[in-house]
């Protein structure tokens, strides 16, 4: 592909289209001189030999894959024609008919990576409209798995559901350290310490999931069966709804991603 395929990003000034710049170049899919950035106010620095321009429409024309990575509430007012193009949304909410209407192709892909693009561990769910074929699947595949891990989902209330699950991802476990770290200073803790503590267990807790490849209930369950410090731990933050409040925030993340699509 990086021998004749150009892509452009539509928003390569913000931090996601920039990331996902970052992580196409890195990985091979394109070369510097096949990839264009549009941006708003201040040029994206750091890619040389990249094609930069503030005319969307511009970058449009000289794409063969439009990559649209705008916020949601600004793309309504985006007028770009992709001409039958390869289109790929990176946006929260936006429904596949209402983006292949609005930018006149039927060469359509909705996905969501997360924040850990920045550092080419996304989880990527993503769909594909009715005109895309095997070809077009590929692309949009080798583009995912430059930023991490990828998978076709079956349906678009798949994506609304895993735009909190994982597209908000990230969020809760540095949510989860925040509260921890909280704790740590109230109980006397110099904040340097409580900072190094917290983020090496959140660090230490991803690499060992991804070394045992293991179901994450798997490894809570050996801890209860051991009935020590952290058993009790995880009892009383059963007790007092930990469950239930991680499945009210899924919920509402879901239910706002399908209100930013009626909206649109």
């Amino acid at each position: 592909m990086q021998d004749s395929m150009r892509i452009g990003v539509i928003g390569g000034g913000g931090w996601l289209g920039k990331a996902l710049a970052n992580a196409i170049l890195n990985k091979g899919v394109v070369r510097h001189e096949a990839l264009a950035l549009s941006y708003r106010h201040k040029r994206p620095a750091g890619f040389p030999n990249v094609y930069c321009t503030q005319d969307n429409q511009e970058l449009a024309e000289r794409s063969d894959v439009i990559i649209v990575s705008v916020r949601p509430a600004d793309w309504p007012s985006l007028s770009v024609e992709a001409q039958g193009k390869l289109v790929i949304s990176v946006m929260a909410g936006i429904r596949l008919h209402q983006l292949a209407a609005h930018h006149q192709t039927s060469r359509v892909v909705r996905a969501l990576p997360n924040a850990a693009v920045e550092v080419g561990r996304s989880y990527t769910p993503w769909i594909a409209s009715g005109g895309m074929d095997e070809a077009d699947r590929n692309v949009a595949r080798r583009i995912f798995r430059a930023c991490g891990v990828e998978d076709e989902v079956n349906g678009e209330s798949d994506i609304d559901y895993l735009t909190g699950l994982s597209g908000s991802g990230p969020a809760f476990p540095a949510l989860f350290g925040a509260a921890m770290m909280k704790d740590a200073v109230h109980h006397g803790l110099s904040t340097d310490i409580a900072r190094r503590a917290v983020n090496t267990v959140l660090i230490g807790a991803g690499a060992l999931l991804e070394h045992r490849d293991d179901c994450p209930n798997n490894i809570v369950n050996s801890f209860l069966d051991y009935r020590g410090t952290t058993a009790a731990a995880i009892e009383a933050m059963r007790a007092f709804g930990l469950e239930a409040t991680v499945s009210e925030g899924l919920s509402a993340a879901f239910r706002k991603s399908v209100s930013m699509g009626d909206a649109s």
